[in-house]
């Protein structure tokens, strides 16, 4: 009779552990979950300001006004065939 009652106070424990585990891993889930949203939503923050700040009019500007290049005309440009 003891050892039934050993075995059945072991298995009790055993089921008491396990919930309780999964109750940590669940609730450390749902931290992940929230962390992953966080980052897609920087991920897409960045990806905006990336193809803002390459926009070809942007790159145009800046070159025309830094840099003081611009398009050339017809005239300027030679065709090179091989």
């Amino acid at each position: 009779m003891l050892i039934l009652l050993i075995i059945v106070l072991a298995s009790a424990f055993a089921v008491v552990t396990s919930a309780h585990q999964t109750r940590v891993q669940y609730a450390r889930l749902q931290q992940m979950e929230r962390e992953h949203d966080q980052l897609q939503t920087v991920w897409s923050r960045l990806l905006l300001e990336e193809s803002t700040w390459s926009a070809p009019s942007r790159i145009e500007e800046l070159a025309r006004d830094k840099l003081e290049m611009h398009v050339p005309d017809v005239g300027d440009t030679k065709v090179i065939r091989p």
